[in-house]
């Protein structure tokens, strides 16, 4: 067994790979997530046949049947310790809960904008490039709290787009133990990667667990081209989850 080890601040990230997987890469990032209810018939037309959705009744992922995660991959590594293609990349994915034909819980990768040409189709075969990609972070402080401010925009020349803008308030999230989670491709749902992942979760606004609502401004813009029908404008947002940071070990199996 190989352990490769890397060191980003006071984060440290083991590539350890259990019998049988082959590591891919390693990854510190840090994400802003949102959970929503989509259209359900517009979400079965992309699930392969016997998937079937996988929504939590209770709980903070409740009615939840698809999460668009913004992405700021701060740094990606090979196996050998080496940059990946550019090392960094900003990117925005739709990814469903799901059960696969075998009831196993597992998460689908529907669709996605990436920054990177070179990233697209991706692992999935379902992201597009990116023409308009744009990610800003700012935190300013002062005698009261800390105030981040977060934006993201990313637009394929096919109309696909998903815009956030957020200021909130910071706070300590909570950190999650280690854990694997198998993710599929839509497009190709005999492939699926394993990321073994720890990360540190704020959750600023709940519509079901009611935490205090530290979110000052938001908006939240999407749809176009293939996206149209999934993301209309009826969608419902259910969770504002800030992932302060997370760290990520992409295995095959």
């Amino acid at each position: 067994m190989r352990r490769i080890l890397h060191t980003v601040g006071v984060l440290s990230l083991i590539l350890i790979p259990a019998r049988g997987e082959t590591p891919v890469e390693s990854s510190a990032e840090t994400r802003f997530q949102l959970d929503l209810h989509v259209p359900d018939a517009a979400l079965k037309a992309l699930l392969p046949p016997g998937w079937k959705p996988n929504i939590a009744t209770q709980g903070p992922a409740k009615d939840a049947n698809i999460r668009a995660v913004f992405i700021d991959r701060i740094t990606i590594n090979g196996p050998d310790g080496k940059p990946v293609g550019k090392g960094s990349n900003r990117l925005v994915y739709l990814v469903a809960p799901v059960t696969d034909p075998s009831g196993a819980r597992v998460q689908l990768v529907v669709g996605g904008l990436t920054e990177d040409p070179a990233d697209a189709p991706g692992p999935f075969g379902v992201y597009l490039p990116a023409t308009t990609h744009t990610m800003q972070r700012s935190t300013s402080t002062g005698s009261g709290s800390i105030l981040e401010s977060q934006d993201w925009a990313f637009a394929a020349a096919s109309g696909e787009h998903l815009e956030l803008h957020i200021k909130f308030e910071q706070a300590v999230g909570n950190r999650g133990m280690p854990a694997d989670t198998r993710f599929y491709s839509a497009k190709n749902p005999g492939f699926f990667q394993i990321s073994r992942q720890e990360q540190v979760l704020d959750i600023l606004r709940n519509a079901t667990t009611n935490p205090p609502d530290r979110v000052k401004k938001f908006s939240f813009k999407a749809g176009g081209g293939s996206f149209a029908k999934l993301l209309d404008g009826t969608e419902k947002l259910l969770s504002w989850d800030n992932i302060i940071w997370i760290q990520r070990s992409v295995f095959l199996p």
